[in-house]
């Protein structure tokens, strides 16, 4: 009887919670209060600490920001009509010919020696300015840049001048078209202007005075003329690969093809001589007297 009773007042008594003292309940509640405060503050020291690291890194400076909203590409507006915008030849050569043309690497002539520009100034302006746009050898289109045509033109006119050359400084464009709305050459006109300026090169870039005029009959004195005009340039020095004049171990090769066939390479021209040796106003009896000139100084 007393066991039942016994047992049955464990199942009457009521239940207790974990907080059992005064003491507990305290501890509680400042526990609940600083539990947050705790996280409050490890939080905002986070934040705070995440914020200085950012602010140390190049990632949200403002440069860094601006590098990456910057545009893909600009554009660049200059007035071609006035020469004065546009760079001269010098500054032209400064920052993309003087590369290769102030050492002289991968071949390029060097500014100032006339000797490598001789045969090169022999071709005349506009080779010299196709080859400079197209590119030649280790040489890309305009030597890698990004200039106007008329710029390269003035770049090479810089570089041959500096080189034993004469040539006249190109055109502006808008002059170019000025001159070409007032008057329409004839094809008479432009053959002949073509011919004198061929002419006035070769004259420049002999090393001597013509002994006498070459004739359209040729003969001897016609070669021997048109060789201190317009042959001795190359062919004095040994200059660009050709044959020097007297040489006999140069020649022998060449004197095993026969006259013919020396004539044809000088008309044509072969490797760096231009056609007729840039002599272009010289008849095809003048150009074969002239090599049988060369051809008779090594027999």
């Amino acid at each position: 009887m007393s066991e039942n009773q016994h047992t049955h007042d464990e199942h009457d008594a009521p239940h207790e919670g974990p907080i059992r003292t005064p003491k507990q309940l305290i501890a509680t509640v400042v526990f609940a209060f600083l539990v947050p405060i705790i996280g409050i503050i490890l939080l905002v020291t986070y934040v705070a600490s995440d914020k200085r690291s950012g602010a140390g890194s190049d990632g949200l400076s403002e440069e860094a920001v601006l590098r990456r909203i910057q545009p893909v590409g600009t554009v660049e507006l200059r007035d071609m009509s006035n020469p004065a915008t546009l760079r001269t030849g010098e500054q032209v050569f400064t920052a993309q010919c003087a590369a290769c043309h102030a050492t002289g690497a991968a071949g390029a002539p060097k500014l100032g020696d006339n000797a490598a520009w001789a045969p090169r100034l022999a071709q005349g302006y506009d080779a010299l300015l196709n080859s400079a746009l197209k590119g030649k050898g280790a040489m890309g289109p305009q030597g890698g840049g990004d200039f106007t045509d008329f710029e390269i033109g003035r770049a090479v006119v810089y570089m041959a001048n500096q080189s034993g050359g004469k040539l006249a400084e190109p055109q502006a464009p808008a002059a170019q078209s000025a001159e070409a709305a007032q008057t329409e050459p004839s094809a008479a006109d432009t053959a002949a202007a073509e011919q004198a300026a061929a002419a006035v090169a070769a004259a420049n870039q002999a090393a001597a005075a013509p002994a006498a005029e070459p004739s359209a009959g040729g003969g001897a004195a016609a070669g021997q003329a048109l060789y201190n005009q317009a042959c001795q340039v190359c062919h004095a020095a040994g200059v660009a690969g050709a044959p020097k004049f007297g040489d006999k171990a140069q020649w022998e090769s060449r004197l095993a093809q026969g006259l013919d066939a020396l004539v044809a390479s000088a008309l044509n021209g072969k490797g760096a001589m231009p056609p007729k040796g840039g002599a272009m106003t010289a008849s095809e009896a003048d150009i074969r007297a002239a090599v049988s000139y060369m051809v008779d100084a090594v027999k």
